[in-house]
């Protein structure tokens, strides 16, 4: 019998990755904009943001605390 595996996502809709850094979505596609955050990937005509994409976008931002992103 197979165990049940939770799937981790890879990519998400806006509202979830700007949900993952706590900020609305409009603060997201500014920064977005900003070229502070990764664009997102286009699967057909839907967009997504990569999950691996923000984690390291967070990682690297927590290396260099004396760092702020700005809005």
């Amino acid at each position: 019998m197979r165990s049940a595996k939770r799937t981790e996502k890879l990519v998400v809709k806006e509202n979830t990755a700007a949900a993952m850094f706590d900020m609305t979505s409009a603060e997201f596609r500014q920064l977005v904009a900003q070229g502070t955050l990764p664009s997102p990937e286009k699967i057909g005509n839907l967009k997504r943001w990569r999950v691996d994409l923000l984690h390291a976008v967070f990682d690297a931002e927590a290396a260099r605390p004396e760092e702020e992103l700005t809005l």
